[in-house]
């Protein structure tokens, strides 16, 4: 049968601080939970005085969560969840007000709301930050168990308090914990909450065969206690005969197990065989085997329904010794034989080894095998939910087939991209761990650097003094790392090697370019300050390593030292002479000023406009106007020296010739890459005028320039887009 809600908080003899004695035997940590119930009134009864089940709620967590033998943290962050969730506290005042441990805590149980999107209609998609929310969520689960437990309480909370909701709402409500919270508490082990979460959604989704079972098991009640109370008598005192340390007594039946055993056999009530029940706990082991042999010395036992889950313990980690006998008058008892320690672990698992004792280990496993453990059977409960539908499959693609969860030597978890290696894992924790690795252990085995990690194995990075990363490590073919995060740190630091080459590269390229606009590097020194730069070694280090575009330096420095020799008159003047000498007709050029009508213009080939791009003028010395984008460097530093000499200009209405148009592709270097990328060229009719290729052997990666006739904004976008879907190319973009 299941529990019902405690009426004693409204009865006028109430006391507060006997009924917080008898869940805690602790007297600081007595006095510690009265005080925050006291804190915990004071808020609910300001912000709604006639509210009282926020109080009542936030006693019955404590109700629930006491017998499970929960640290007193977790009890006081489950009262902390119930006024944190009404919104009554802010996250920031319950850090403030309560530490950052307690608001950790509450904060993951209110992650475990993700768990409403694993069941959904069966045609709906879940969105990527869904599909976020669910993986921390998970990961939240693993890193402090506590929080689930918590939150299965507040479950059991909610069931009691829709006893007399509309059947809709119960339904709704019932449906939800029936599906995921109680197959969780099974996984978890923790049958204290899993038969009430059971019983009570079965009661509200089956209440016509809830009360059907029930009265049959009431009109038998005093019959089968009288039988039990003999049975026990008679076992107890065999047991004893035998020196064989156990306790024998009855045990209650759930009616949801009645009700799942009665569908899977298709059996009818009176055809159970497990509808009496005992249990023997015993002190040891061998005590076990020990009772067995006496039960089945005492009475014919049934062999088909004999388990041993002792020797082969079920995957929620549940042990027990189950056997059916004849008994007397020919009545069938299930008879489960358990240690003490299994019966703890079977009401309360995972929640067994939480009881936080400072300096006592307790003889458990140490904290990151524990965290295997909840995280192989949070995987386990993941599969029970798997018949929701499209999205528990999405769920599983996106939040575990294509990730692994594995952890540190100190048990915390760590989330990589399936198919991560153990270097992966060693740049995930710090550049530094990754740089110096030599070697990796997993679950104590050496493993070689482009072993794969799988989820719930334990990773162990050994590190020299110097760091020493190989260039083989980047490449793609070889294994060595899956993850882009890796592979940056990895360019990042072979880029900090370079540096002296770099410089020496940079310094020729700029000096090799300055040297055709008739300069010297020395006129570059403005550049520094314009590309943010800390002084002229990290420019030319920009240059030599690709960082920093070469014609824009250079382009820069052109418009610094440009000088205009003429005013601005005389120019105006030979460019308006000019252009009608011409005989431009107005409207029909490729741009109109204005203000003035058609004048002669070129196009700048250092940002090289196409139509569509916002646009803008410049009177230049004997070459008309010249006709940048926007967002031109060039054009920017001329306006700067030279206002006067802007003018506005739009692109002619009727103008229809083509525009060259440089971009540039980085991809990894493969086979077929140039086929596949002038069959997308083919395919949008795009002439190519000149393209050239380079590669990079050390990162496996090409780069390609082309020089394209494209007639508008649009087409160019089109262009792009399409070459972005080619295999392996990273970037593709405009010069």
């Amino acid at each position: 049968m299941v529990s019902v809600r405690e009426a004693h908080f409204s009865d006028p003899d109430f006391q507060l601080e006997e009924w917080v004695n008898r869940y805690i035997s602790d007297t600081d940590e007595a006095q510690t939970l009265l005080e925050l119930i006291g804190q915990i009134e004071s808020m609910v009864s300001q912000a709604s005085e006639s509210d009282l089940s926020l109080t009542q709620r936030a006693r019955e967590m404590i109700e629930i969560l006491a017998p499970l033998n929960m640290d007193i943290e977790t009890l006081q962050a489950s009262v902390l969840f119930v006024v944190y969730e009404a919104g009554i506290l802010s996250k920031e005042a319950l850090e403030e007000t309560f530490g950052k441990e307690l608001a950790t805590l509450v904060c993951s149980v209110e992650t475990m709301n993700a768990i409403g999107a694993l069941k959904v209609d069966n045609q709906s998609r879940t969105a990527e930050p869904q599909i976020d929310n669910i993986r921390r969520m998970l990961l939240a689960m693993v890193e402090d168990v506590r929080a689930v437990v918590i939150k299965l309480a507040e479950r059991i909370c909610l069931l009691r308090e829709i006893k007399n909701a509309d059947e809709e709402t119960r339904v709704l409500v019932a449906r939800e914990i029936a599906d995921i919270y109680a197959p969780l508490a099974n996984r978890l082990g923790i049958g204290q909450l899993k038969w009430e979460l059971e019983d009570i959604s079965f009661r509200y989704l089956h209440p016509e065969t809830y009360k059907d079972i029930a009265k049959q098991l009431d009109g038998k009640r005093l019959d089968r206690e009288t039988f039990i109370d003999d049975f026990v008598t008679q076992l107890q005192e065999r047991l004893d005969k035998d020196q064989i340390r156990a306790k024998v007594y009855g045990r209650p039946k759930h009616i949801y197990s009645i009700w799942k055993k009665m569908k899977g056999k298709d059996l009818k009530f009176d055809e159970l065989f497990d509808v009496r029940a005992v249990r023997i706990v015993t002190d040891r082991l061998q005590d076990c085997y020990g009772a067995l042999g006496v039960v089945h010395t005492l009475w014919h036992h049934i062999p088909r329904e004999f388990d041993d889950y002792v020797a082969n313990p079920k995957p929620n980690g549940y042990q027990s010794i189950h056997t059916i006998v004849v008994g007397p008058e020919g009545k069938t008892v299930e008879i489960q034989i358990r240690t003490e320690q299994m019966h703890e672990d079977a009401e309360l698992g995972v929640a067994a080894h939480w009881k936080y004792k400072e300096g006592t280990s307790g003889g458990k496993q140490s904290g990151y095998e524990e965290k295997i453990n909840w995280l192989r059977k949070i995987l386990q409960w993941q599969e029970d939910v798997a018949e929701s539908g499209n999205l528990v499959e999405e769920v599983r693609s996106q939040v575990f087939e294509d990730r692994v969860y594995v952890f540190t030597p100190n048990g915390e978890v760590v989330d990589l991209p399936l198919g991560s290696t153990v270097l992966d894992f060693a740049y995930y924790i710090h550049s530094h761990v990754g740089h110096k690795c030599i070697g990796a252990k997993v679950d104590g085995r050496i493993v070689p650097f482009t072993y794969q990690v799988e989820t719930g194995q334990r990773i162990e990075i050994i590190t020299s003094k110097h760091p020493n990363p190989k260039r083989d490590w980047l490449n793609p073919n070889l294994g060595y790392i899956r993850s882009s995060r890796a592979r940056s740190k990895i360019q990042h630091w072979f880029k900090q090697q370079d540096r002296d080459k770099n410089i020496v590269a940079g310094r020729e390229m700029l000096e090799t370019e300055l040297s055709r606009a008739g300069l010297k590097l020395k006129d570059a020194q403005t550049a520094v300050e314009r590309f943010n730069m800390v002084s002229m070694d990290d420019l030319l280090a920009g240059i030599g390593g690709g960082d920093v575009r070469l014609n824009q330096v250079v382009n820069h420095v052109q418009s610094q030292m440009r000088k205009h020799e003429v005013s601005d008159e005389e120019v105006v003047e030979d460019l308006v002479k000019k252009s009608q000498s011409k005989g431009g007709r107005k409207g029909k050029g490729q741009v109109e000023v204005s203000g003035v009508g058609n004048l002669m213009s070129h196009i700048a080939k250092c940002c090289q406009p196409v139509p569509g791009d916002e646009i803008f003028g410049f009177i230049t010395k004997g070459r008309g106007i010249s006709v940048h984008r926007a967002d031109c460097d060039q054009i920017k530093e001329l306006t700067r020296a030279h206002p006067e000499r802007a003018v506005d200009v739009v692109w002619g209405e009727n103008y229809s010739g083509g525009y060259k148009i440089r971009l540039r592709i980085i991809a990894s270097d493969r086979s077929g890459l140039l086929r596949d990328l002038t069959s997308v060229l083919a395919a949008e009719k795009t002439h190519v005028m000149a393209m050239s290729s380079s590669s990079d052997v050390k990162t496996q990666t090409a780069a390609i320039e082309l020089e394209l006739e494209l007639y508008n904004l649009d087409g160019l976008s089109k262009v792009l887009s399409k070459i972005n879907q080619v295999d392996g190319v990273s970037e593709a973009r405009r010069l």
